[in-house]
């Protein structure tokens, strides 16, 4: 453990494993039953991406914050997260609500040591960096929404060019274009 830690970093340090489990913990209990016991207990990476997923990324993005980083610097690891959310029916509140849960996770684990210590001001700064990462997950969550909206779009009109241009109703000149049939 680095000798220029906070006290409240050390405390997060110590406590990483639980408090990291308990967040994958959340997440799964979003999810069936089933669903959430193959994601919890699969450990082969190929048959369960999605559960190795999210226990890598969440290890990362927690280590990002217990290091004081920035929100924007666990992009990269929530969008792995978020992508997975998504594409699954969860609307956007439940798709997020993960990145809160966090600060409650910690109350439960830490606050006892963090009041007898005097860091209340210190767990009030990682609790702000939490919310600032809700909000760059609300972007990520946005961006992938967009990104599988225009591949929609693309597949409907994809889609009907080709149902058009099977009845004969759009032909191709010699230059490539398609030009409708009058």
């Amino acid at each position: 453990m680095a000798t220029d830690a906070s006290p409240l970093r050390e405390i997060l340090e110590r406590e990483h494993p639980t408090i990291v489990e308990r967040w994958l913990e959340a997440i799964l209990a979003t999810y069936p039953e089933d669903s959430a016991r193959f994601l919890k207990n699969q450990r082969d990476q190929f048959a369960n991406p999605v559960g190795t997923t999210l226990s890598r990324e969440l290890h990362s993005v927690f280590d990002e914050l217990v290091r004081g980083e920035t929100a924007e610097s666990t992009r990269e690891f929530l969008d792995r997260i978020i992508r997975i959310r998504a594409v699954q029916d969860f609307s956007p509140a439940a798709a997020l609500a993960f990145v809160f849960d966090l600060k409650q996770i910690v109350r439960e684990l830490i606050m006892d040591e963090v009041r007898e210590k005097g860091l209340l001001d210190e767990l009030a700064r990682f609790e702000a960096r939490i919310d600032e990462m809700g909000l760059l997950a609300f972007n990520v969550y946005m961006e992938c929404r967009e990104k599988l909206y225009e591949l929609r779009v693309q597949e409907v009109k994809k889609g009907a060019y080709l149902l058009l241009k099977k009845a004969e109703m759009i032909v191709e000149t010699p230059s490539g274009e398609s030009e409708p049939v009058m």
